[in-house]
């Protein structure tokens, strides 16, 4: 008999010891990263940042061939630009450089014949023959990026088609 009571003592006893040694652990416990404090970083929340950016109906394969157009025109216009810097021409291309995407507004062309000195009909063959080259570079950009010489043609109306 004694030792069944000897048993249930120390069974107890080490019950006891057990509960009070896993109490002091929860209550001496960090949480994870406990010792570390977070910073977000985002300035603001979600919603204003999405609110933020263009909202756009395009589908992402069409953002692709849009992006794709822009990139690839704005390369031609790098390589025009660097023609001009070795000719000596930077100022004029800078001054010219909002006549080859698009017709000027009525008056433009005359403040900056003005400014150069030039007749209009100079400042107009000038800007005539800035966006000639311009399409010839870029034609010679899509040369690189179609299989055949006869695919180019198609391929720049759908760059054409990208762009609206």
């Amino acid at each position: 008999m004694t030792t069944e009571k000897g048993r249930f003592r120390s069974f107890l006893l080490a019950s006891v010891n057990n509960f009070l040694s896993n109490q002091w652990d929860r209550a001496t416990a960090q949480k994870r990263g406990g010792q570390y404090t977070f910073s977000s970083l985002d300035d603001g929340s979600a919603e204003t940042r999405y609110l933020c950016e263009s909202v756009s109906d395009f589908s992402a394969e069409r953002m692709f061939e849009r992006r794709w157009a822009i990139a690839l025109l704005d390369h031609a216009l790098g390589r025009l630009r660097e023609e001009c810097v070795a000719a000596n021409k930077r100022s004029l291309f800078e001054k010219l450089k909002p006549f080859i995407p698009a017709e000027p507004d009525a008056g433009e062309y005359a403040v900056v014949a003005l400014e150069l000195g030039w007749t209009l009909s100079a400042l107009g063959v000038a800007v005539h023959r800035l966006r000639q080259r311009y399409r010839e570079l870029v034609r010679e950009e899509v040369v690189h990026t179609v299989a055949k010489p006869e695919e180019v043609d198609g391929e720049l109306r759908e760059l054409l088609a990208a762009l609206r």
